[in-house]
């Protein structure tokens, strides 16, 4: 009986599939992209443990083992660059979670549909705009002869060196930050909005709830699942700060703060062609990475019962 429910069963699966196979064959695309570029390069974190060099190859390469590992953590920078990399993480994730959530509320209760509509233009265009643009704003407005500080000379204020501070990076890099992709993750709490009963709303008016209320009993409510996994998801990047806009930035006198693991590793990893030692750094930070991203998604799972898994 077991072997007939077993052929039973594979017939059906092999007719559903050849009944449907347009759809199986929409699949083909993802699954070689993910084949491709996600697991085949897992092949390459060997590196890691070996002295490679490009001419020997993978396998004739000497074995170090953990050699990297402990060059990393033992560097006279390790401190320097955790304490930045974390810092500026936190600051982004702390700072970077309400002003989505405010401004999909915002938009949310608006009823005038050209001033909505203008509103989510403008602040949903930065998101398209490359780092190097964003960048190159941030100079014009903050240099000795920008914007800024042509402000602050109308009220009396001497000028300031504002990319030259390092006490500022860590601000500049996140608020600026923060107004490039604010608006486009206004975009996820936007869809959460919508999919909240409009009957929950209408009871609400019944009883007397003012629009302050209705926000804080029903919209936030109805958002704070998508929130939390989205807090989940940035808790997992927390040691990959982006390597561009920081290098585009930072300077010798702001090293101090600006300096994080991915400068780091261009400088010594694949500048200096160490690339056993970027792949060790590289494979640190997925490890932490997920450590935290399991961490807080228990943390979640036991306050608020909502997880990834």
């Amino acid at each position: 009986m077991k072997g007939i429910k077993k052929n039973t069963s594979f017939i059906n699966t092999h007719s559903r599939i050849l009944r449907h196979w347009q759809m199986y064959l929409y699949l083909l695309l993802p699954m070689a992209y993910i084949i491709i570029f996600k697991y085949v390069p897992m092949y390459g974190l060997q590196i890691a443990f070996r002295d490679y060099m490009i001419r020997d190859g993978f396998f004739n390469s000497p074995w170090v083992g953990l050699r990297w590992f402990k060059q990393f953590m033992t560097s006279y920078y390790f401190p320097r660059l955790m304490k930045n990399t974390v810092g500026i993480s936190l600051y982004t994730i702390i700072a970077g979670f309400f002003p989505p959530i405010i401004l999909a509320i915002a938009l949310n209760e608006c009823r005038v549909k050209f001033f909505k509509k203008a509103i989510q233009l403008i602040t949903y265009a930065p998101y398209f705009l490359s780092t190097v643009v964003v960048v190159a704003i941030l100079q014009q407005i903050l240099s000795l002869t920008g914007m800024g500080n042509m402000l602050l000379a109308k009220i009396g204020v001497a000028p300031v060196s504002f990319l030259s501070q390092a006490s500022l990076f860590k601000s500049i890099y996140v608020w600026s930050g923060i107004w490039q992709t604010a608006g486009y993750s206004a975009i996820i709490y936007l869809a959460a909005l919508a999919g909240i009963n409009p009957e929950l709303h209408e009871v609400a008016q019944i009883d007397g709830a003012n629009i302050w209320q209705r926000i804080w009993y029903v919209d936030i409510p109805g958002i704070m699942p998508t929130a939390i996994i989205l807090f989940i998801l940035s808790a997992a990047g927390i040691l990959n700060v982006g390597f561009e806009k920081v290098y585009l930035m930072y300077g010798p006198l702001t090293m101090e703060t600006a300096d994080v693991i991915s400068t780091y590793v261009y400088r010594i990893g694949l500048v200096d062609m160490n690339y056993g030692f970027a792949t060790a750094v590289g494979l640190f930070q997925s490890a932490i990475s997920l450590v935290f991203m399991l961490v807080v998604n228990q943390i979640a799972k036991k306050i608020s019962d909502i997880s990834l898994w």
